[in-house]
């Protein structure tokens, strides 16, 4: 029997989104043409997203920034690869997204921290930070925690071991991304770290203790570095408690932009204003108005300056659950309502090289 005209364009799609999103997001244009279906997105994404959302998050869906900008030619030319760096300390596999904008110019590099139960393709496809990548010419590395070093994959942010400088986890992460940096054309001003819940937990211990290394930090949906040192303290502070393990942390000393909504009900948002607690007063406060019935979220940004000199954006999402502001719903853990929370995190990074705070 000979295959029909859409099952070839489907295989086709397939072996492109292969090239440019990885194999989970290929594997599910391939579901879809079985099911003779190859109009309508795979459900698994989506699904997985409503799980998280209210009914007006289902509806709405926020636009990919600029994504019809980039040519089918250059996506041919990107790549996204799967990488293993090693240690005393163990090793972990990463995915690294190289644009086809890429040059021998030295980029920028973002490190991005998938949340528990996601993976390295899940947490591309939902935060879309690789289509921003190709805009701007930006490398980006995903580390992935296998399920040996925690059962749901969630970094380990409430271990003592996986807290400090050159231990644990962190030293995986800052293994991962000096590697980066010795095989590719990367600025060494302009590297930066992002997660989501656990990911973003572990964002912060990552730019607390390597300074010298990321110039700024994204954290969403996360918690303080080390505002827990088991299991049970971890429990505690993710529903809002221990707010003094907070008050001992020093002044910031890299730029910080935090997102949270106020009806997370996994991770309080009391997190949020704990992170930036150190910045001090903030010195301004704007709310975003979307209009009601527009099924999309409104927002407040407070900006903060450390007595240093150091900057903090906290962008709280009124009404939004635990999941990335502005996702795309191929990914888990999404709310297509919210702001865009990976454009905002790369125009602040971008704004923020590392020499404007030495």
């Amino acid at each position: 029997m000979k295959p029909s005209e859409g099952f070839l364009n489907s295989m086709r799609e397939a072996m492109m989104v292969l090239r440019t999103r990885g194999p989970t997001a290929a594997t599910e244009v391939i579901q879809r043409a079985l099911r003779g279906d190859p109009s309508r997105p795979a459900a698994g994404g989506a699904e997985a997203q409503a799980r998280t959302l209210p009914p007006t998050a289902k509806r709405a869906q926020a636009p990919l920034p600029l994504r019809s900008k980039v040519s089918l030619d250059a996506e041919d030319r990107s790549h996204f690869d799967t990488l293993t760096y090693s240690n005393a300390a163990g090793r972990r596999q990463y995915r690294l997204y190289v644009p086809a904008t890429a040059t021998s110019e030295p980029m920028p590099l973002i490190v991005m921290l998938h949340g528990c139960t996601q993976s390295a393709d899940d947490f591309a496809a939902g935060t879309q930070m690789n289509s921003l990548a190709d805009q701007h010419r930006c490398l980006v590395a995903y580390p992935m925690q296998p399920r040996q070093a925690n059962p749901s994959k969630c970094w380990n942010w409430f271990k003592p071991g996986d807290q400090r400088r050159e231990c644990g986890e962190p030293s995986l992460i800052a293994g991962i991304t000096r590697e980066i940096i010795a095989r590719h054309p990367v600025d060494p001003a302009r590297v930066y770290i992002a997660g989501m819940s656990a990911g973003g937990a572990m964002a912060a211990v990552l730019v607390d203790q390597y300074p010298e290394l990321y110039a700024a930090a994204g954290i969403h949906s996360g918690l303080p570095a080390r505002c827990a040192h088991d299991l049970p303290s971890a429990l505690a502070a993710m529903k809002g408690g221990n707010p003094s393990q907070t008050l001992t942390l020093e002044s910031p000393q890299r730029p910080l932009i935090v997102f949270h909504g106020d009806a997370d009900g996994t991770v309080d948002v009391a997190n949020a204003a704990r992170i930036v607690r150190a910045f001090g007063m903030p010195t301004q406060r704007s709310r975003e108005t979307r209009g009601p019935g527009s099924g999309l979220r409104d927002w407040t940004v407070t900006r903060l300056l450390s007595g240093e000199g150091v900057e903090a954006e906290l962008w709280t999402v009124h009404g939004a659950p635990h999941a990335w502001a502005g996702g795309d719903a191929r990914g888990s853990y999404t709310d297509p309502a919210g702001p865009n929370a990976s454009a905002e995190m790369l125009r602040f990074f971008l704004d923020h090289p590392i020499h404007h705070h030495r």
